[in-house]
């Protein structure tokens, strides 16, 4: 997968707290095992005023005209908490997010995020709360996101992030869980070899 560095785009801002998986893509959606396709489903109870999902309700944000192309979340506190489907990722993913800002999220959620190179963001609630109150006076403010230097750019205002700096790394260098596990393929193949020794 390719890696994550610097991005400056739209932001959507949808403060709402303790969104759970389950309305980032419900359980009838959880039906495949790659990860694109999930998309269309994502916030499909709030999006959409049908079950078949064909209706756009035209007062949820994601449906707005003026936040197409958006590549970045702001969101509320405890986001992607319940269930630990990482096929909520993946659906925010395929429809184009790349980075969450939010004041905290679920621990598995997190770890899902950044498995699946979505940069989530922990800033100070009110912080978010400005800015999105700047996206929402002005929908095409640009934000920036430069990991490296873990800041987030709106106008004339910088904000610091933390993160663990293996996250940082991987997310940098564009590796999932399998590509660290594959770094050590050399001592995994010995201790297999071992195995049959210590049955003896």
């Amino acid at each position: 997968m390719s890696g994550f560095s610097v991005l400056s785009a739209k932001a959507i801002p949808f403060l709402k707290a303790n969104v759970d998986t389950d309305q980032l893509l419900p359980k009838q959606f959880l039906t495949g095992v790659t990860r694109t396709g999930y998309g269309k489903h994502l916030f499909h109870d709030w999006r959409y005023t049908d079950a078949q999902g064909t209706q756009l309700a035209a007062d949820f944000v994601l449906n707005k005209p003026q936040y197409k192309g958006a590549q970045i979340l702001l969101a509320g506190e405890n986001f992607g908490c319940g269930s630990s489907r990482e096929h909520a990722p993946w659906a925010l993913a395929d429809y184009g997010f790349h980075v969450i800002i939010a004041p905290s999220f679920a621990d598995i959620f997190y770890a899902n995020c950044i498995n699946n190179l979505i940069v989530p963001i922990v800033l100070n609630k009110d912080d978010i709360k400005y800015i999105a109150q700047m996206v929402e006076a002005k929908s095409d403010t640009q934000i920036r996101v430069d990991l490296p230097a873990q800041s987030v750019t709106v106008c004339d205002k910088i904000y610091l992030f933390s993160i663990e700096e293996h996250h940082k790394k991987n997310l940098i260098s564009g590796r999932d869980m399998i590509d660290q596990s594959l770094e050590f393929t050399p001592l995994i193949v010995k201790h297999e070899n071992n195995i049959q020794s210590w049955l003896v």
